[in-house]
Order: structure tokens, then C-alpha cells, then sequence
């Protein structure tokens, strides 16, 4: 096989994949569960419920705990970017979409007279609640667990 199409049997990179597409797909459900309106545009937007950084750094990590062993170095660095995409998930960019917020409600206090600023306003939702970050955590460990079944089937 041509070392390029090598990247179609890397599980790692599959399931993470497939962590980060169910992700983005069940947030469009969920956002109609709690807004009430249908919002395909969630599908490829950030934050919202679930966090797909987290499903994919999940599915990753887990998949290269069970392929090369919990106590791998691999394993070892998958499980600190995980967290540090976690945090930041729910640290920084939480923070920039408050921050949105604000400037956002100031552009339209000054929009006095007619005379908008700017008429663009700023993605507030770019961060996650420590509950979509959990939920994230549970969609990629559901991902990396139905995909290691899955090969374990087709290996044995």
C-alpha cells in the first residue's frame, strides 16, 4: 500500500474522525431540544453540546491506550492534550465568547442615532460549559469503545 493511503487504516485517526462527526451531528438535535428551532449551521459550528474537541481527543486517547498500552508514552501524551483541550474548551475560549457578549450588547447600546459601528456581530459561541465538555468526553468514549468492538470483530 502507498504509504499516503496508509492514513485509511490508522484507527486512531478513524475513530477520532468518527468521534468528531458524531459530535457535531448530535449537537444539531440537542440545539433543537433546547432552543426549539431547527439549526443545521450547528453542525459545523463551535461549542454547543457536545464539546467534538473533546469527543475527538477522547476517542484518540482511548484508542491509543487500547492499541498500544495505558502505560505507553503515547498514551501519556494523548491523555495531557486532552486535557489541555478540555480546559481550554472551558477556560479560554469560554472567556472570548463572554467577552463577545459584553461587545456585543455595547455595539448595540451604540447604535444611537442610526449610525451602527459595525454591522457584524461577534460568534459568541466559541467556548463550552463544563457540561458540554463532559458531554464530549462521553460521546468520544462511546466512539472509541463501538469502534474498538468493531475491530476486535474483524481482526479476530
Amino acid at each position: 500500500m502507498h504509504p499516503i493511503g496508509e492514513v485509511f487504516s490508522n484507527h486512531v485517526l478513524i475513530a477520532a474522525l468518527i468521534g468528531w462527526f458524531v459530535a457535531q451531528g448530535l449537537k444539531i438535535p440537542i440545539h433543537y431540544l433546547v432552543e426549539r428551532e431547527w439549526d443545521l449551521h450547528r453542525f459545523h459550528g463551535a461549542g454547543g453540546m457536545p464539546s467534538s474537541h473533546t469527543a475527538m481527543m477522547v476517542s484518540s486517547c482511548i484508542m491509543l491506550g487500547s492499541l498500544y498500552g495505558y502505560d505507553s508514552a503515547l498514551f501519556a501524551v494523548a491523555a495531557v492534550l486532552a486535557c489541555i483541550v478540555m480546559y481550554d474548551a472551558t477556560g479560554v475560549r469560554r472567556e472570548t465568547g463572554k467577552q463577545a457578549m459584553v461587545i456585543n450588547r455595547i455595539l448595540q447600546d451604540v447604535l444611537i442615532n442610526g449610525k451602527p459601528i459595525s454591522d457584524q456581530e461577534l460568534k459568541e459561541l466559541v467556548g463550552h460549559k463544563p457540561i458540554e465538555v463532559a458531554g464530549g468526553a462521553l460521546v468520544g468514549l462511546a466512539v472509541s469503545g463501538i469502534y474498538l468492538l468493531f475491530l476486535a470483530r474483524h481482526l479476530a
